[in-house]
Order: C-alpha cells, then structure tokens, then sequence
C-alpha cells in the first residue's frame, strides 16, 4: 500500500519539523510545500512580511502539479509521501491545493491522510518569529500570524481518513507518534 499523508497547518505548526519525524517511521518521501513554492518565491524581493502579490500562487500551483504529475508517472507502487500545506479553511486556493494532492492520490490508488495540526495562538506566534524560518523564505510576520489565528481556521477537507491534532505543547516527535499510530489504524481499517 502506498500513502500519502498531508499535514495541513498554519505558519509555524511545525509542518516540516513533524514531517522529517514522521518519514522514518513509514519510509516516507517529503514534499514540504516550500520546497514548491520557494522556486518562484526567490524571484522576489520578499522580506518576510509584505503581502506576497496574489498572481504568484498561480505559478507556485504550476510547480506542485508538475510534481504530482512526476510522483504519479514515475514514483515506486510502494513509494510513500508526506505532504505539507498552509490550508485555511474557505480559502479556495487552500481547497485547490487539497484538490491537486488528493487527485494524485487517487491516480496512484494510494490511502490519502489528511491532518489538521493545530496549535495555540500564543505559541504560534513564538514558533514563527525565529530567525531560521526567514533563511528557508518563511513567514516572520508575528501580527499577520496572531491575525491569522483569530480569524481563520485550518483548511478541513472533510475526509474520512482526517486526524485534529492539537500540537501546542507536542513535539516533534510526539505528534509524529501520534500521527504514525492514526495511519495504522486508518490502515487496519482500510
């Protein structure tokens, strides 16, 4: 059986922190949604914290699906993935996003598991004003952050397969235990 697992999150959760956790345990095959987007962001003169111009995410969408398309065509039956993504919930370009990878899903019979990484307002906010996050072309923007918490709501595809978890006070490791033993259980029940 292969898998994809797409950890949904805002800024900071710790998408990728949690994802390097979680690939031994499966193996799986990381695809961090900046390894897409940084192509196309680098040709920016991005601070951090400036509103990105909109028509950019049409071409970051170009690179994931030209991704998916090679994961599809040429990745291993066997080969697992984990899947990172800033989802927020009524945001179509988050939904489009979910849509992409559940299709390739779908297109290699692979188990889709979507998780919901939740994570206090506060917390957020000290996790995304670290200065590593700005070298990889992350978001710095406490405010949009503490702004972001407030208002919106992490993307919910509304799948089956989905797990809530509450990352505030997890680590890594922790949440990616945590996350290993959902998928076997989605798994033994597949």
């Amino acid at each position: 059986m292969n898998i994809f697992i797409l950890l949904i999150g805002f800024p900071g959760v710790g998408k990728l922190a949690i994802a390097k956790e979680l690939s031994p345990l499966f193996p799986a095959k990381i695809i961090d949604n900046h390894w897409l987007n940084n192509p196309i962001l680098r040709l920016l003169d991005d601070d951090g914290k400036s509103p990105l111009p909109e028509g950019i995410w049409e071409y970051t969408g170009r690179v994931r699906q030209a991704v998916l398309d090679a994961i599809v065509a040429y990745s291993a039956p066997s080969a697992n993935f984990i899947f990172t993504h800033a989802g927020i919930e009524g945001d179509p370009r988050s939904m489009r996003t979910f849509q992409q990878i559940a299709a390739a899903a779908q297109q290699r019979q692979a188990l889709l598991v979507p998780i919901r990484l939740l994570c206090d307002e506060d917390e957020l906010a000290r996790r995304i004003s670290t200065p590593e996050r700005r070298v990889h072309l992350k978001s710095i923007d406490v405010e949009t952050s503490r702004e972001r918490s407030r208002r919106a709501c992490v993307l919910d595809p509304q799948h089956q397969n989905t797990l809530i978890l509450d990352v505030t006070f997890a680590s890594p490791q922790e949440s990616a235990a945590a996350i290993r033993n959902h998928v076997l259980n989605v798994v033994g029940n597949f």
